[in-house]
């Protein structure tokens, strides 16, 4: 057996209390593609950081042909052992391909660029590695799938010979996909290495010979692809067995219960041909891998983007698309993905914050009524159990938790009729979360309509069904009571059938 070309043992990473990584492990053995699956936090992006010499572990080792992994700060020995290929282009769009694959290395002549010289070398640098792309093309006219290529023959130019893959084909088309695997497979006969990530379990088991799994921060195991079954797979990034997971007990919405939203023929660069109904008093989750469009067209409706065609009616009437003031007027309250991003005004008070959203309701004229801003405020902090001094507090002074309360706050004081929330407990404590899903419980009891988009198994679960996309459209819905394995069996793409 060979030696390991990678090594990482008892990787630890942490970002203040927050542990990123516990437990991190990788073998990868010269000319295989070893794929590294794990569902979303369960610490893949950060031992890539470790292993690409981005971020220094806090503890544990890692190797590469059984030396230690250089110094952070030595980049250049990094870019001879190691390159990752992001979902989102790190090559510059408006340079040719020659440029970008010499990039601060041009090729000089008496102090000048060669240009001559520059893109005869991209030319053999592409032929060496059977990449068909002209050089001087400009590289933001190039498809997804020829960007790729460019980006690991760079990488392949410093030396490189181990390239981490990271979801490659989330922009990718059934026809893009086989070609990217079939010069995969080209490249590993050359003796290149591959660490792939995706979140299609069917692809791993279509391009790489080895898998491991990661769950809560953890290192679960490492197998043959081919002595792993798909079942197995899915139990070890689930953690759990039927037996072991409590279903939800709570009463389904009648079936004649009116429509608050329903939606028809969606579609968009990140989804396709969506149709879903969601109605008064129901919770309806929207689960899916990173680039299944489930966040875009949450947002959507919220009224952050255009759809390019399709429409959505609530209550009936027509939902206005790229606007979300109007979108707000209409009956919808968001929880957008990102509090620190979207959902907060740090400069502000909690009070000023909880209530930005119904400041007509609280003046005439233009001028905001200070007492019964204070007063709806105060309600609000009361209601969402924020811990705080009041109102007047600065919401920059709030743990984490506290200030997710007061976007939560904000989207009901508007009192919607539609209730999207985009990841509502990502970063937060276990009693808020508890909190805030408990809040999501009691609009549903008082009729709101309610859209859940997360990557948490713990929030879908309090959903009436679950929707799950893959490549932009629905491919399942899982009514209340479904099980672990079967639900991320979905995401993954793996068919059980």
């Amino acid at each position: 057996m060979s030696a390991p070309l990678v090594e990482a043992e008892g990787i630890v990473k942490r970002y203040g209390p927050t542990v990123a990584l516990a437990d991190g492990r990788l073998t990868v053995l010269p000319g295989e593609s070893h794929a590294l699956v794990g569902r979303n936090g369960a610490g893949k992006s950060t031992l890539v950081n470790v292993l690409t010499g981005l971020q220094a572990p806090d503890e544990g080792t890692v190797r590469f042909d059984g030396e230690p992994a250089p110094a952070l700060a030595d980049r250049d020995a990094w870019r001879r052992k190691v390159a990752c290929v992001y979902q989102k282009p790190t090559v510059v769009p408006e340079l040719t391909v020659a440029e970008n694959l010499f990039i601060n290395r041009q090729p000089l002549q008496r102090g000048f660029i060669s240009w001559r010289r520059l893109r005869r070398e991209a030319a053999d640098l592409l032929a060496t590695w059977d990449v068909h792309v002209d050089p001087e093309v400009r590289t933001a006219d190039l498809k997804v799938e020829d960007r790729q290529m460019v980006e690991i023959a760079r990488a392949l130019s410093f030396g490189a010979r181990f390239i981490v893959l990271d979801e490659p084909t989330a922009q990718l088309d059934n026809r893009e996909i086989e070609r990217l695997f079939s010069r995969m497979r080209a490249l590993q006969d050359s003796g290149v290495t591959f660490l792939f990530i995706s979140h299609h379990l069917q692809e791993v088991y279509e391009v790489c010979q080895t898998v491991t799994v990661l769950r809560d921060a953890r290192w679960i195991t490492t197998a043959p692809v081919a002595e792993l079954p798909r079942a197995a797979l899915v139990e070890a990034m689930a953690g759990e067995t039927v037996a072991e997971q409590a279903a939800t007990v709570r009463d389904t919405v009648a079936d004649d219960a009116p429509v608050a939203l329903e939606a028809r023929g969606l579609s968009s660069e990140s989804y396709r041909d969506i149709d879903l109904t969601v109605r008064h008093g129901e919770v309806v989750g929207l689960a899916g891998s990173s680039g299944s469009g489930k966040i875009e067209l949450a947002e959507s409706l919220a009224g952050l983007h255009t759809p390019t065609s399709g429409t959505a009616r609530l209550d009936g009437r027509r939902l206005p698309f790229g606007d979300v003031q109007a979108a707000l007027g209409a009956g919808v309250g968001c929880v957008p993905r990102d509090r620190h991003e979207q959902g907060l005004v740090t400069g502000m008070s909690i009070g000023d914050n909880a209530t930005l959203s119904v400041l007509g309701r609280l003046g005439r004229y233009g001028f905001v009524g200070t007492q019964r801003r204070r007063a709806v405020a105060t309600d609000l902090i009361a209601r969402l159990d924020i811990h705080a001094e009041g109102p007047d507090q600065p919401v920059s002074d709030l743990s984490g938790g506290n200030a997710q309360k007061v976007v939560m706050a904000r989207a009901l004081a508007s009192d919607p009729r539609l209730l999207v929330l985009i990841n509502p407990t990502a970063g937060v404590d276990v009693k808020s979360k508890e909190s805030l899903l408990a809040r999501m419980d009691s609009a549903r009891e008082d009729g709101t309509a309610v859209l859940v988009v997360s990557d948490e198994l713990d929030d879908l679960r309090r959903c009436d069904r679950v929707l799950v996309l893959f490549h932009g459209r629905i491919v399942a819905e899982h009514p209340a009571g479904w099980h672990d394995h079967e639900l991320i069996a979905s995401i993954e793409g793996v068919d059980h059938g």
